[in-house]
């Protein structure tokens, strides 16, 4: 007799209600966060509470895990962020064959996901990961299983797997380990990165956001290319729209590699020298940046830009600069497709183009940083219809074209559209909220079949507690 499980947390009636989930294992103070896939489909989220207390919350099984001490140097409170990137830090194969890699030291959170191969015979392939054996002794030595690839993958092959990774900003006087991140898949915090071209220390309330290459913007076939250009002759695309996007080579001449776009024409991309030089057989993609992630706040208009591969941050100079401080409950959310064909308009396009920001501070003052365009980008202060203020105690989500807010203590949840650029009620939490605190507590996670969309839910972490709801958005 056959079997059908049923995801646990899958109601059978469709109500717009807020449900207790599992309470969070340590009450939220200032400056605690939760950080999540910006794309809002992996199973983890992580809870910061403290500079040496850190969680992780599983969301088909609506429970907690503690992690290993972060041991994050500064002062957690005001200020504190982080965001997540979409893959893992670099693996390097010790064999395998055309349907496994053999690795050291990796969990089995990898099952379903995708590994992308960055040397070696297979460069610039990805496959799903079907199935994996863990040895923890002996080495450590694990095996990942996929579908077949055309070469068998030998030592030293690199590849990532879209696991993500937590990347955790502290406030207070920087230092060394004031930023580092979390390797799910590896079950370990980085040594610390790189603070140089930060300010000497970090406070009133901050942002961390990434662009990741999950959304694909346009995708084509060159019809030729030079050693730092990518030409096809078929488009119209509208000058500079695509700065700061990247290409990725995906199949033909130069699969695998990936160049963040510096300027381009009607038909032309500008990127940094081609290892191999793609031509008319190069099939590629753009989509998000996945090596960038913008820090805002500290009560200054200042933007910077941290470097995946770089391990270093720039000072942002905007074409525009911005017209009023990031104050504390500020926002930053980037928007990725939004689901609208004029937003989605490969020669002129908005998808994956702003990051929204409320400034916070108890105003209702919006921004938007346009990330291409002139070089250093464009703020703009959007101007939209609202009684609104957002203080302390305010969260916020992304999702399509939708920025969700739960302002302040008030119980009270909202959501601003992007496309039509007004605000709009959405619910009210009977639960009490507490008192207000500084950090965002507000994300979204989808539930999926067979890479499906079939339920996206609103999670609340409470300011000043640890209860936890979640609401379904339909």
């Amino acid at each position: 007799m056959a079997t059908t499980i049923v995801n646990k947390n899958v109601p059978k009636v469709h109500r717009k209600e807020f449900q207790m989930m599992t309470y969070a294992p340590a009450t939220a103070l200032t400056g605690a966060f939760v950080v999540t896939d910006v794309k809002e489909y992996d199973n983890l989220a992580l809870y910061m509470t403290s500079a040496s207390n850190a969680y992780i919350y599983h969301h088909d099984e609506d429970s907690w895990l503690q992690l290993p001490n972060p041991s994050l140097a500064g002062t957690f409170g005001a200020g504190s962020c982080g965001a997540r990137s979409r893959w893992s830090s670099t693996l390097t194969a010790t064999g395998g064959s055309t349907t496994t890699a053999t690795v050291v030291g990796i969990t089995g959170l990898c099952v379903g996901k995708t590994v992308r191969f960055l040397s070696g015979p297979n460069i610039g392939i990805d496959r799903v990961i079907t199935g994996v054996i863990i040895n923890p002794v002996g080495g450590g030595v694990c095996t990942i299983q996929f579908d077949a690839l055309p070469n068998a993958v030998a030592n030293t092959n690199t590849f990532i797997i879209d696991t993500g990774r937590f990347w955790i900003f502290n406030a207070g006087t920087l230092a060394a380990g004031s930023y580092k991140f979390y390797d799910p898949l590896l079950g370990t915090w980085s040594a610390a990165l790189s603070i140089t071209g930060l300010p000497a220390s970090w406070g009133t309330d901050g942002r961390l956001v990434s662009t990741p290459s999950n959304d694909v913007f346009a995708t084509g076939t060159a019809t030729s290319a030079t050693t730092t250009t990518l030409v096809n002759s078929a488009k119209t695309w509208t000058a500079s729209q695509w700065i700061n996007y990247q290409v990725r080579i995906v199949s033909g001449t130069g699969i695998g590699q990936v160049r963040t776009i510096t300027a381009n024409t009607g038909t032309t991309l500008t990127v940094a020298t081609w290892t191999t030089t793609p031509d008319a057989t190069s099939v590629y993609e753009i989509t998000g940046n996945d090596d960038f992630l913008y820090l805002l706040g500290n009560n200054a208009v200042t933007m910077y830009r941290y470097s995946i591969s770089g391990n270093t941050w720039s000072t942002i100079t905007p074409t525009a600069a911005r017209s009023g401080a990031a104050q504390a409950a500020l926002s930053a959310n980037w928007v990725g497709k939004t689901g609208d064909a004029n937003w989605a308009d490969e020669s002129n396009i908005l998808d994956g183009r702003f990051i929204y920001s409320f400034r916070g501070g108890g105003g209702s003052a919006l921004d938007r940083y346009d990330i291409a365009g002139a070089a250093g980008g464009t703020w703009t202060a959007i101007t939209y219809a609202t009684g609104e203020a957002f203080g302390a105690g305010s969260s916020y989500a992304v999702d399509g074209r939708y920025v969700y807010i739960r302002r302040e203590a008030t119980h009270r949840y909202m959501k601003y559209t992007v496309r039509g650029n007004y605000l709009e009620p959405l619910a009210l939490n009977p639960y009490p909220d507490g008192t207000a605190q500084l950090g965002d507590k507000l994300w979204i996670h989808k539930y999926t079949e067979n890479g499906v969309t079939k339920l996206t839910w609103l999670y609340s972490l409470k300011n000043s507690g640890n209860e936890l709801h979640r609401m379904l958005l339909y």
